[in-house]
């Protein structure tokens, strides 16, 4: 299972531009037509699915990898308490994914209150609010270079 982790983690690390692109598109539409600056449109609403689209897939490849293909959970999952105790095992462990959790959770949330929302400038508000929140902590969770757990931008 090993030699399918580099694999998994460039379509990951690839994924993380279409999160944040299709997260950019969604936030950019909702605050162009929030308050009341123009009706929700069917364009406005494939915004929020395709970024909760995105999400979804990047999730699923984050999943596979904490949970089978990276030797680096697999050794930080063994003994928990050591791995609170090192910054770099807790990150990938813990922080990373929580954060992420938190952020896709924010972004069906938004995509259930769309739906259900009666008004255009409800639903031009609830996207703004709950997808900008989530692409917040996608920006605040993500290994960015520069940082101390950072991987590359491009797996190239």
């Amino acid at each position: 299972m090993f030699s399918m982790y580099p694999s998994a983690l460039a379509i990951h690390s690839v994924l993380r531009w279409a999160v944040l692109l299709t997260g950019l598109l969604a936030v950019a539409r909702a605050c162009a037509g929030w308050p009341g600056r123009r009706s929700w449109t069917p364009s406005d609403n494939r915004a929020g699915i395709w970024f909760v689209g995105a999400l979804d897939l990047q999730f699923t490849v984050g999943l596979l990898l904490y949970v089978a293909l990276s030797p680096l959970t697999q050794h930080a999952t063994e003994n928990m308490a050591a791995t609170m105790q090192d910054p770099t095992l807790r990150y990938w462990a813990v922080e990373h994914p929580v954060g992420m959790v938190v952020a896709l959770v924010l972004a069906h949330v938004g995509r259930v209150r769309i739906r259900k929302a009666t008004t255009d400038d409800t639903r031009h508000r609830i996207a703004a609010v709950f997808f900008g929140i989530a692409l917040l902590v996608i920006l605040a969770s993500t290994p960015w270079p520069g940082m101390p757990n950072a991987r590359p931008l491009f797996p190239w």
